[in-house]
C-alpha cells in the first residue's frame, strides 16, 4: 500500500517514516509539512494511505479530508485527543496520539489492511475462491492458479487461462492462500507447488511461462513445504 506522511512536524514525519519503510506490504512514497502541498499531489496522484496530522499551517488535516473527493484511507497522528469525535464523523481509519508507538502504529495499519482484503471473499469449500475483478465477483478454481503476483496496490491472479487483477495486498492473499499447495516464496509472489515445473539452483523456481525467483527470508519454509530431502 502506498503511503505518504503529512505532518509540520519533521521528527513526526521521520518516525512514522521509519514505521512505514520496516513494515512489509507499506511503500513509501512522499512527505509533505503542509496539507496545502499534500492537497495538491493527492490531485494528481493515487495513495493508499495518508498519515495525517490534523494542526497545520495554511490548512488543517481536517479541512485536507473535507476537501478531497477521492479520499485514501486516513490514519491521524496528532498529539491532540479532542478531535476523535471529529474524525469519527470524516470516516478516518485510525486515530493516533503521538508519541506513536511500533505496535500501535501496526494495529492502525491493519485496520486499513482489512477494507483492501475485502474484494477477496471467502468460500464455503477448499476447492475455490471469489474475487472481485472487473466490477464483478469472479469465482477460481483454487487448482487452476499458477501463481500469485504483486504489482503496486493490486495482485494478479494467474490461472492457467486468464489474469485477475485485484485491489488487494499480498499478506490478505497469503492469508487465505495458507493452507494446500499455495505457499509464499518471495516478497512479491505466493505460487502454487503442484504448477512448478522445476527449481534451478535453490533459486530460481520454473512455472509455465514464467520463472519466480525465491526470497532468501522465504526459502526455509519453501523447503519445508516441499518436505525437501
Amino acid at each position: 500500500m502506498k503511503c505518504i506522511v503529512v505532518d509540520d512536524e519533521e521528527t513526526s514525519r521521520m518516525v512514522i517514516k521509519e514505521y512505514i519503510e520496516r513494515t512489509e506490504d507499506l511503500e513509501f512514497v512522499g512527505e509533505f509539512e503542509n496539507a496545502l502541498d499534500a492537497f495538491k499531489f493527492l490531485k494528481k496522484e493515487k495513495i493508499d494511505i495518508a498519515f495525517l496530522d490534523i494542526e497545520m499551517p495554511k490548512m488543517s488535516g481536517i479541512e485536507l479530508v473535507e476537501s478531497l473527493e477521492n479520499k485514501p484511507q486516513v490514519i491521524m497522528v496528532t498529539t491532540r485527543e479532542d478531535y476523535a469525535v471529529k474524525a469519527y464523523e470524516l470516516a478516518i481509519a485510525d486515530y493516533l496520539v503521538k508519541p506513536v508507538k511500533y505496535p500501535r502504529f501496526l494495529l492502525a495499519v491493519q485496520k486499513v489492511e482489512k477494507n483492501f482484503t475485502q474484494p477477496v471473499l471467502e468460500t464455503q469449500n477448499e476447492e475455490d475462491i471469489y474475487v472481485k475483478a472487473d466490477s464483478k465477483i469472479v469465482r477460481i478454481k483454487l487448482k487452476d492458479i499458477l501463481f500469485v503476483e504483486a504489482l503496486s496496490d493490486y495482485v494478479i491472479f494467474n490461472t492457467e487461462h486468464k489474469k485477475y487483477i485485484v485491489h488487494s495486498t499480498m499478506k490478505g492473499i497469503a492469508n487465505r492462500l495458507s493452507s494446500g499447495d499455495f505457499i509464499r516464496v518471495h516478497r512479491s509472489y505466493i505460487v502454487n507447488i503442484s504448477k512448478i515445473e522445476t527449481i534451478e539452483d535453490m533459486s530460481n523456481i520454473i512455472m509455465p511461462n514464467k520463472v519466480i525467483p525465491i526470497g532468501a527470508s522465504y526459502k526455509s519454509e519453501f523447503l519445508k513445504k516441499l518436505n525437501f530431502l
